[in-house]
């Protein structure tokens, strides 16, 4: 049951993704919401089967280091175009 959920979880953000894309702040905040769906599904599949955590661990600090890195650009394209829009970057 568990798992069905943050598969359906995890398929919403994917199709939230490819429907809201003119702003990066909602690209990167529905990344985070696929991000958090694997993890929790990560954690499950090592309770399940009883192993550790370290695997959990390694993939939340790939996973933060993969959010500092958006919200980087996320600040970068803000001070050089003025907006987060996606059309902005790709017009001269």
């Amino acid at each position: 049951m568990n798992e069905l959920f943050f598969m359906y979880i995890f398929t919403m953000n994917i199709l939230c993704l490819a429907i809201i894309r003119k702003h990066i702040l909602l690209c990167l905040m529905s990344f985070e919401f696929i991000v958090m769906s694997l993890l929790l599904m990560i954690m499950g599949y090592c309770l399940l089967f009883n192993h550790s955590l370290y695997l959990y661990l390694i993939m939340m600090t790939f996973y933060v280091c993969e959010g500092v890195m958006g919200l980087g650009i996320l600040v970068r394209m803000i001070r050089s175009h003025g907006n987060d829009y996606l059309n902005s970057m790709f017009m001269w």
